[in-house]
């Protein structure tokens, strides 16, 4: 079913943010061509926090988000999904980044690590805050370390999310570098992983995310665009893989219980290609998301759950 595109009115904070992301990469683009030197230089860390308040977010829109990444809507009555965070976590996130001597019109999404404490009541305000944690930068790529916080008054440290996203530099390579490089095996789902369901992604899937996130990143949802930077088509976000991969678990090995788990660590390791038929596999504590047994991974990662309570 497609998303109806009136929630797109609940997104102007991330798409504002959108908007001003885009222009810096314009002005950066504009200065490589120019041969000028990247602005900024390279920040202490860590950062100052950025703060915020979160009014409640729409009923409508949450239960429609629930929906699209295969949860059941019933089961999160009077919660927010914390999968959910980056709806507002993206725009408070962005706002670390300002003066990095990068070219942010590069940046992939590497991973995520969730730490859920605490559920987050969906009919109050939420208290969210943002900070730059680090930066590894080896000449090749930089990996920035960010922390958003989403909570209450009660639980300030509710949902913490850590995202790690990177930078191809294409500097300092070098012989070893390329031999690391070479020497490097594509992420794979594991022939003994158990499939716990099978997905049919349709072409749509990066627009309808977008409109309940509002990350509208046109490499998702514009074909055109996704082949200039190399793609066969427009790709999936990895935060909708990541959810997705949340609510499988939730509902095939924990009975539906949205309160099971308790870290969630992936890596986004190919770019999702729409459409698409993929599936999630599981073994153990760990989990991956790939086309078959033996066959490439676009997700992997690993969970923690909270302990069994008490007779």
């Amino acid at each position: 079913m497609a998303v109806s595109s009136k929630h797109v009115l609940q997104q102007g904070p991330v798409i504002a943010t959108l908007a001003s992301v885009a222009a810096s990469a314009i002005r950066q683009q504009l200065d490589e061509r120019l041969g000028r030197a990247p602005h900024g230089t390279t920040p202490q860390v860590p950062g100052p926090e950025i703060t915020a308040t979160i009014v409640p977010r729409p009923s409508e829109l949450l239960r429609a988000y629930v929906r699209h990444v295969g949860g059941d809507p019933a089961a999160y009555r009077g919660q927010v999904p914390a999968h959910f965070f980056p709806q507002w976590g993206f725009p408070l996130a962005s706002r670390t980044l300002q003066g990095l001597p990068y070219p942010l019109f590069k940046v992939l999404n590497g991973g995520c690590r969730l730490e859920i404490n605490g559920p987050l009541p969906a009919g109050e305000a939420l208290h969210a805050r943002a900070r730059l944690e680090g930066i590894d930068d080896d000449g090749r790529r930089a990996v920035i370390h960010q922390r958003v916080v989403t909570g209450t008054g009660a639980v300030p440290n509710a949902v913490v999310g850590h995202l790690y996203a990177v930078v191809p530099l294409g500097r300092g390579k070098g012989k070893k570098g390329e031999a690391a490089a070479a020497r490097r095996e594509p992420a794979r789902v594991p022939g003994d992983a158990e499939e716990l369901q099978r997905w049919r992604l349709s072409a749509d899937a990066g627009l309808d995310f977008a409109k309940l996130t509002g990350d509208f990143n046109p490499v998702h949802w514009i074909a055109p665009y996704a082949r200039a930077f190399g793609f066969r088509n427009t790709i999936l976000h990895g935060f909708s893989t990541m959810a997705r991969a949340m609510e499988g678990l939730q509902r095939t090995l924990f009975a539906g219980s949205v309160r099971a788990l308790r870290v969630f660590d992936v890596k986004f390791t190919k770019p999702l290609t729409l459409p698409a038929k993929v599936g999630l596999y599981a073994k153990d504590t760990s989990l991956w998301v790939g086309d078959a047994p033996g066959g490439p991974a676009y997700l992997v990662g690993t969970f923690e759950t909270n302990p069994l309570p008490k007779d």
